[in-house]
């Protein structure tokens, strides 16, 4: 079983995004299941994300930028920024850090 974490870093003001709302969902039998989701807290981490862990498989993480920029007041090109991935045999811990602006935003695999 894997774990899954994330953070969220607002490169436009050099700090975590603070109040992001996030899902995670796995493909199941072609089917999007959602797993888990909630809140980034005020270090930009959304804490629980698979507390149990999880298996193998083709899952999506959703960030709603959208309602985060809109909240600080800020209009934004993008309304949600999807993370598609693949979690693998043996990956014990993959974690997702999400770099957002109002224009663009990017991921990669952290440790």
């Amino acid at each position: 079983m894997g774990i899954i974490t994330s953070h969220v870093l607002d490169t436009s003001l050099g700090k975590p995004a603070t109040g992001m709302e996030m899902a995670l969902e796995l493909q199941r039998d072609g089917d999007w299941v959602r797993l888990s989701g909630g809140i980034t807290g005020a270090d930009g981490r959304l804490n629980g994300l698979t507390p149990e862990g999880v298996p193998p498989g083709h899952y999506r993480l959703s960030a709603g930028v959208g309602a985060y920029f809109a909240a600080g007041g800020r209009s934004t090109l993008y309304g949600c920024a999807v993370i598609d991935f693949y979690l693998a045999e043996g990956d014990e811990h993959l974690h997702l850090p999400l770099l957002v602006s109002p224009y663009g935003w990017s991921t990669y695999r952290g440790n």
